[in-house]
């Protein structure tokens, strides 16, 4: 009976180490999902860094202040552009496609998606004096470790976490994530740094970032730096097709 119950504690361990180092070896495929290049006329620009090349579409050029967009981790980020257009005309915006994703080179990892964020912020400034971040779901990772590290105006964090970590723990609960992870993203960890005036835009039936991760993240700012606005009756993915959505951005982003 003894060998019999050894032999099945035995087993389940090797499952268990089986299916940690799966995940572990193929984790960066369940992070991220580039996607293919989509065929568009609008103008672009190549952001080159690290020996990597990558593809930035522009919409307005020339206005006084750009607007820096980080998108999502299967997103094309070229679907946003006629949107873009109507809501924020007094902005030349900048649409980044990480690496491996629609044209650029590469493959995306935190420290490159961060890296490439610093690069193309230095690369706008030289234009473009006031500079505001956008990101959404992934991407808000992108724009709060931007926001710690450069000087900008305002931030909107669409359905953010607090961290990659949190949320592949609440995931996977019986992994040491914390030691399994290559790329943790740590937002919450990066507030404290980050004086920009800040709005939250979260979905309540969020299926992919639970809306608790993202109000850990917003109650960890200051109440005066800012706002939070829950849609009600939406997911991760549709949140956008809310007519309140763009409402609460454009009230944002053009006051």
């Amino acid at each position: 009976m003894k060998s019999k119950i050894l032999d099945k504690m035995l087993y389940i361990l090797l499952i268990y180490c089986i299916a940690g180092a799966v995940l572990f070896f193929f984790q960066r495929n369940l992070l991220y999902f580039p996607t293919a290049k989509i065929a568009h006329g609008y103008a672009t620009l190549t952001l080159e860094n690290e020996n990597e090349a990558l593809e930035v579409i522009v919409l307005n050029a020339g206005r006084d202040q750009a607007l820096l967009y980080f998108g999502g981790n299967a997103e094309a980020v070229v679907l946003n552009a006629t949107e873009f257009l109507n809501a924020f005309p007094q902005y030349t915006i900048y649409l980044l496609n990480y690496r491996g994703y629609a044209g650029s080179t590469g493959r995306p990892t935190e420290a490159g998606i961060y890296s490439d964020a610093l690069a193309l912020f230095d690369m706008v400034h030289e234009k473009q004096k006031i500079i505001s971040v956008m990101g959404r779901s992934l991407g808000s990772g992108a724009a709060t470790y931007l926001a710690s590290k450069r000087p900008i105006q305002k931030m909107v964090l669409i359905s953010p976490y607090d961290s990659i970590k949190s949320l592949a723990q609440n995931k996977f609960p019986i992994y040491p994530m914390f030691l399994l992870l290559k790329d943790k993203y740590d937002s919450i960890g990066r507030v404290i740094d980050i004086s920009t005036k800040t709005t939250v835009l979260i979905a309540e039936n969020d299926e992919v970032i639970p809306k608790k991760h993202s109000l850990r993240l917003s109650n960890e700012f200051p109440p005066e730096q800012i706002t939070v606005k829950t849609i009600p009756d939406v997911g991760h993915n549709d949140i956008s097709n809310k007519k309140e959505y763009y409402l609460w951005l454009k009230d944002f982003l053009n006051n």
